[in-house]
Order: structure tokens, then sequence, then C-alpha cells
């Protein structure tokens, strides 16, 4: 083994390991360690065999760092275990009341009966030449069934998890923005909105031209001047409150530029939609849309039976993890994370999701000491995990029946992606499988590579508080890649 400990004490070296290739990936790592960007900086590496419990590289393996969204391995590795790749969410459609099926008349009202599904009319599932919405195919389908008339409301139900959709341990400057949006019991459209801006010269203010879709009750005052080459602008807003400041700066001289917010009540919003729909295809609805949360909070809500005429699923589990590790979906994890709680006490709550995930690695032999958890995304800072503990998960998911489904889920060193452009022509290039991590000060990979001789690698790499930009961490970083690949 060569273990790699703080520069103050003794380097240990192996010897029978100890070879060329091994002193390229020792010189990287003293090479970052000297690094005038990590003065201040906490960083460490951990690398194992898949097919061995053996460490093979460690620096600062067992410190607690930020992983950022190198911790969607633990989520969504626990949820193909203990769902299944074959898993789909359920949304039904229920009526409470009477139904007329002479008139087609519902006396009573109509419910979307959410089950936590995060993919309704997402865009990541939504097929190119499908010009229609899931809620016109429902609306269609309660049709055929003779449905013309309802004499109460539509009402979104999302009580399957809690209203809390977005964690307590979330910042402002994350929540009002389409990666903040929380998981309830029942998304739709990926829980986001998107302002189209104009931008003009430098230094001078935008103008918001369009909303889509359009939130008609959604306030905005908007900040946000022309300047840099990137979008820099951030939506400010608390879920369920529909005023919203948005500041920051977008890219000089352009035309619809497009920011993302996340939707202030998902539920609501998809009950309003489906009215639309039904209106649109001739079924009349006499009152207007609602929730559970909010008939519950003007205390008008009264519990009754329902009926159930349509059920709709989700896709499979399995095509879920592919996106939510690939385009990083902070949504899709947090739905997991949550019917993972649902799924064994009724109910799902963030907390009772990082208790479920935290001891099924544990149950597993991982090593959780150092391990805190307070969402299943990594978007909230107080999430810390040590590179010992990401490491040992990855062999132990290797071991696991869905590991192929898993594998191909992470992004992919030279290829479209969040490692896309990186390790480009060397031996890691369309080789390294990893989840990549990033948010302010904080940076990590987490995953697998083959080496020469054909073995697979499992490894952990993160880095918080260092004195340089994220695109010269990146650079930073990829050198050790690289070296873990040779």
């Amino acid at each position: 083994m060569i273990k790699i400990i703080p520069a103050f004490c003794v380097l240990l070296l192996h010897p029978v390991l100890f070879s060329q290739t091994n002193k390229k990936i020792m010189d990287e790592i003293q090479n970052l360690n000297a690094d005038n960007a990590m003065k201040h900086a906490v960083w460490s590496i951990c690398v194992m065999p898949v097919k061995k419990d053996t460490i093979l590289y460690e620096y600062n393996s067992t410190i607690s760092l930020i992983p950022a969204s190198t911790m969607k391995i633990a989520t969504t590795g626990a949820a193909l275990s203990l769902l299944g790749k074959d898993f789909m969410f359920e949304t039904k459609l229920q009526f409470d009341g009477t139904l007329d099926t002479a008139t087609g008349t519902i006396q009573g009202n109509l419910y979307i009966t959410g089950g936590g599904d995060p993919s309704l009319e997402s865009d990541y599932f939504k097929k190119e030449h499908d010009s229609t919405t899931i809620l016109q195919r429902w609306a269609a389908i309660l049709k055929s069934k003779g449905i013309k008339k309802i004499t109460g409301a539509v009402i979104g139900d999302a009580g399957i998890f809690d209203d809390n959709i977005t964690p307590a341990e979330w910042v402002w400057g994350d929540m009002g923005n389409y990666y903040g949006a929380g998981a309830g019991g029942l998304s739709y459209h990926d829980n986001k909105y998107t302002l189209y801006f104009n931008s003009g010269a430098a230094e001078s203010k935008t103008s918001i031209t369009k909303m889509k879709p359009e939130i008609k009750e959604l306030q905005l005052n908007n900040s946000v001047i022309a300047r840099g080459t990137e979008d820099d602008a951030y939506i400010y807003g608390a879920p369920y409150q529909y005023y919203r400041t948005i500041q920051g700066t977008i890219p000089a001289n352009k035309k619809n530029y497009e920011v993302d917010g996340a939707l202030p009540d998902p539920a609501l919003f998809c009950a309003q939609e489906f009215t639309k729909a039904l209106l649109n295809k001739g079924i009349s609805v006499a009152k207007k849309a609602t929730t559970v949360r909010e008939l519950k909070d003007n205390k008008t809500f009264s519990k009754s039976d329902k009926h159930t005429l349509y059920i709709n699923f989700s896709p499979t589990l399995d095509s879920i993890v592919h996106f939510t590790n690939l385009k990083s979906i902070n949504l899709f994890a947090e739905s997991m994370l949550k019917y993972m709680s649902y799924q064994k006490s009724d109910y799902g709550t963030e907390t009772g999701g990082t208790t479920i995930v935290m001891d099924f690695w544990k149950s597993k032999g991982v090593d959780v000491s150092g391990f805190f958890m307070n969402d299943g995304c990594g978007l909230a800072r107080s999430n810390v995990m040590t590179t010992k503990t990401q490491t040992q998960l990855l062999r132990v998911m290797a071991k696991d029946k869905n590991f192929n489904i898993f594998y191909n889920s992470l992004p992919v060193a030279g290829k479209p992606g969040s490692l896309g452009g990186m390790c480009t022509g060397t031996f890691a290039d369309n080789n390294l499988h990893a989840k990549s991590g990033y948010m302010n000060r904080a940076k990590g990979y987490a995953g697998y590579v083959k080496n020469r001789k054909g073995e697979m690698l499992c490894f952990s790499l993160l880095a918080n508080n260092y004195d340089c930009t994220p695109t010269e961490m990146k650079k930073k970083l990829e050198k050790l890649l690289i070296a873990i690949a040779e």
C-alpha cells in the first residue's frame, strides 16, 4: 500500500508497489499539496481496487469534506438496491363523491394523487415528436371514459411527502433557481419555469420578454444587468410564495436568453394546468384548482374515500437514475430519497430518507463514520463525507446486481456531460466513469476507471476551500484522475 499523509509527517511507501506509474500518482499528490491554490484548502483522495478490500493510495481519506453532487452516488446506489431497477412511481387520477355514468358527471372533486414521480412532463423524458402534454393525454383518457362534468375542483394531492419540499439546510440563494427545485409528492415539468431575457449594451438593464410556462400569479422584480459571458443571474424566492427577485448578470446583446427558476407550488400548478386541459377537452370544472395543502391551511379539507379512474406509471427507475447521475438532477435524487422514506414509514421525509440511505450503506459494511447526510443530491453545504466512505461505497456497488445500470449512469471522460473535454488523449479518455460535484469552493469526482492491466479501480477525489477558480481547480484535479488511470 502507498499511503500519503500530511507533509509534516513521513511518507510511507510499500516497496512492492513502488514503480514509475506509482511515482506519477505520488508526484501529482505532492504537487497538488504544494500548490499555492491549496494553501487554505482541505482535500482528499482514496483509491481502491474493486476486487480487493484494500486502499492503494490515500491522502486525508478519513477527513470529512463537502461532497457536492458526488453525494448522488449514495442516493442512487441505495435506490437501485432498495427499490429495484424496474420500480415505477404511480400517479393516480381519483375522485371523491359519486360518478353519474349516465350524464358523465362527477359529483365531487377530481384529485391528482401524487406518488412522488419526478418525471411527469419532464424535459428529460419528453419525446421530440410528441406535441401533447401528459395532462392533455389524461384529459383525453377521462373523456374516453365518458367524463363530461366535475362539480368540484381539480385538487393536487402531494401528501405522500411532507410539505417542506426544500431541505432545511438548503441556502436562500439556491432554492428559487431550477437546481433548487424541491421534491414534493406531486411534481410537474421538472418543477421549473423559464424566464426569457433581452439584454443590450454592457452594464445596461435587461428586460424579461416572456415566461414559459406562464404563471400568472408570479410577481417578478428584475435587477439583472448585462455583463460578462456567462449566466450569473439568480432567482430568489421561497416555496409557496409568488414574489421573485432576480439579480446578477447575463451576457450583453442577447435575445430571449433563458434563465430557469423553481416553481413555487408544483402541485398547485399541475392542478391548474390539468383544469385547463380538461376545459379544452370539453369537460367542465366548476371550481378553481387547489391542493390538499391549501385546503388544510384554510381548514376546509375533509378526508373522504377516493375512487381511482386511471393510474399513470413513470419510466422505470433505471432510466431515472441514468438522468439523475448523467445530468446531475437534484429533483430526481430528492424524490428517490423521500420515496425510500415513504416506502418504509408511509410518509416521505428528508430525514427519513437520509437515515435509510446511511443505514443501508452501513449494513453493507461501508465505514460511515464522518458521513453526515442532509439531503439526497448534495446541494446542502452541511453534507460531509470522507473519500474513504465514498470509495468503499463504490466498491460495494460494484458487487450489486444493478452495477451495470449504476456504472453506465455515470458521466464518461471525454464524452458529453460533466466530464466532457476532460482527460482528452489520455488513458482515462472514454474510460473513466465518475460523478462530478461542484458548488462554491467545493469540487470533486467519484467513480471508476480501468488501469492498463484491465483492473477496475474505484476512487474519490474531493477538494474544499481552494484559492482558485473552479476551472483552474478542475484542471488540477484532472491531472490526478489521469494518473489514477495510468
